[in-house]
């Protein structure tokens, strides 16, 4: 190698971390990922108030977690480094403030700053207090100074969060069904306010195109359409725009007699199994589609046309690609899947748990509200709570959503297979099934999965490693971003229809 080309290398490993993708995702957990988190559950009311209040409500604020500290026996608080968690077999976590605020009939009675429990704290990253020192200062602490850091330290064992692979979320992809009665099947993860519901569209042998989404299955895709208040069939027609619209307008007319937007809420009532008066029907029909279809769209009544565009352009897809108009998805291409590293990871057990954590403070709260008190919000939250789950999930590695083996006890044999275990990257497809496809090397991997790094045996190409110099793209502000476009002559035209007109 040129004498030019080890200069840069050692450049560009004097200003990057070979985990940096991994410290700036942890970054942003704790920079505005946590505030996202609770701000999905801002507002509480219990169900059960104490008489002759008529509204009871608490609402979360703002959180943010300190630097690591370590409270003695005697009650002494003070910092702690990984070098002293590692040898006295201690978790490397700092506490986790949030403001709680109540309001009594709409009257602001408390605001308190509790502390909710403690979270593990990535050595290297901000909140460590190894952030930004030099070398000298590292070897004064008892830590090596190349050590990359992109790590956990639980119980003095230091841990790695792998990095998931999964599929792209709010991406539809279509693909011939392997099993079933329709030839072709399109699946979009809808991911939005905590929800990650799949939704899957298929064509059965009567012609007619069915979705199905959480507990709302296999409801006509028109019948859907008319629900979110898109009534008009011309319009249908006309905003699908394909050449031969003639499989739409067979869908149209089975379904002629649905002409309005409670006919169409009370098909999908009585087809979920909602028993109830006309009116009871409807509402609640209403309600689970806000809530459960296409939640990265919205949750809100604005959003339903918005929805009913979007299923459209789904909708069309579908028909080009059974069509042969459209080719299939290569759903192992790599435009398709997304590196979930391991701040999103922590982020999604921290959400899980934050919940728990509310419905217990509930739990209490109506249980001294049963004694004819109103407690204080610093009586009914248990701080352990939160810390002892996240920290059994950190030590056993069972994750949510039933995954394991998400974090690890470093491999420590010698300094290239530590940096080999932080590079990880897993499948969450069975080891036990054959999956040909997803276990051969992509060309879509060039430059971003080694190529060669892979076990012998049962996880051959389901564990990969990230090449050297990968750097993994984060989350970005989307509202920013549209701002820009806006100024740079984007136009966004906002869809309304009432009474069937645009």
């Amino acid at each position: 190698m040129s004498s030019k080309g080890e200069i840069l290398i050692k450049k560009y490993f004097e200003e990057n971390s070979i985990v940096q993708s991994s410290l700036e995702s942890f970054n942003y957990l704790i920079d505005k990922g946590l505030q996202e988190i609770v701000d999905e559950n801002r507002e509480i009311e219990p169900t059960i108030i104490p008489p002759g209040i008529e509204s009871f409500k608490i609402r979360l604020g703002k959180i943010r977690v300190e630097k690591p500290i370590i409270i003695e026996a005697d009650g002494s608080k003070r910092s702690i480094y990984p070098a002293e968690a590692r040898l006295r077999n201690l978790s490397y976590s700092a506490p986790v403030f949030l403001e709680i605020n109540t309001y009594v009939n709409d009257v602001h009675r408390e605001s308190v700053e509790v502390n909710v429990g403690n979270l593990p704290i990535m050595v290297k990253s901000k909140n460590c207090h190894l952030y930004g020192l030099s070398r000298e200062e590292l070897i004064k602490l008892g830590e090596d100074p190349d050590n990359p850091g992109g790590y956990f330290i639980i119980n003095g064992t230091e841990k790695v969060v792998i990095i998931m692979e999964d599929l792209a979320p709010n991406n539809f992809i279509v693909e011939k069904a392997s099993t079933g009665p329709s030839e072709y099947i399109g699946k979009i993860f809808s991911v939005g306010k905590g929800l990650n519901i799949p939704h899957t569209i298929q064509k059965f042998r009567d012609g007619v195109y069915y979705i199905s989404f959480s507990r709302i299955k296999k409801i006509p895709i028109v019948v859907l359409l008319k629900a979110l208040g898109m009534e008009r069939d011309d319009e249908i027609v006309k905003i699908m725009n394909i050449e031969d619209p003639s499989e739409v307008i067979v869908n149209l007319y089975d379904f002629i007699n649905i002409k309005t937007r409670e006919e169409a809420l009370d098909y999908i009532a009585k087809k979920v199994g909602i028993n109830q008066t006309r009116e009871v029907r409807i509402n609640r029909a209403e309600g689970l589609i806000d809530r459960l279809f296409l939640p990265n769209i919205g949750q809100g009544r604005d959003s339903r046309i918005w929805k009913a565009y979007q299923l459209i352009k789904l909708w069309k897809k579908f028909i080009l690609v059974s069509n042969g108009i459209l080719p299939e998805d290569d759903k192992d291409h790599f435009m398709n899947k997304r590196l979930r590293l391991p701040g999103e990871l922590i982020g999604t057990l921290f959400r899980a748990n934050l919940r728990i954590l509310i419905n217990d403070m509930l739990y209490n709260f109506q249980r001294i509200v049963k004694r004819g008190k109103l407690p204080s919000i610093r009586v009914i939250i248990r701080e352990k709570l939160l810390t002892d789950r996240i920290n059994s999930a950190m030590a056993t590695g069972n994750w949510v959503g039933g995954r394991t083996g998400v974090c690890q006890r470093i491999e420590h044999l010698n300094f290239l297979q530590t940096i080999s275990h932080l590079q990880r990257v897993v499948s969450p497809l069975s080891s036990s099934q054959e999956n040909f496809e997803a276990r051969s090397l992509h060309p879509t991997h060039l430059g971003r999965l080694c190529p060669t790094e892979t076990p012998e045996g049962s996880n051959i190409g389901l564990r990969k490693n990230l090449a050297m110099l990968t750097r993994i793209s984060g989350k970005v502000n989307e509202e920013e971003i549209m701002q820009k476009l806006i100024d740079l002559g984007l136009e966004v035209k906002v869809p309304i229809i009432k009474g069937g007109e645009e």
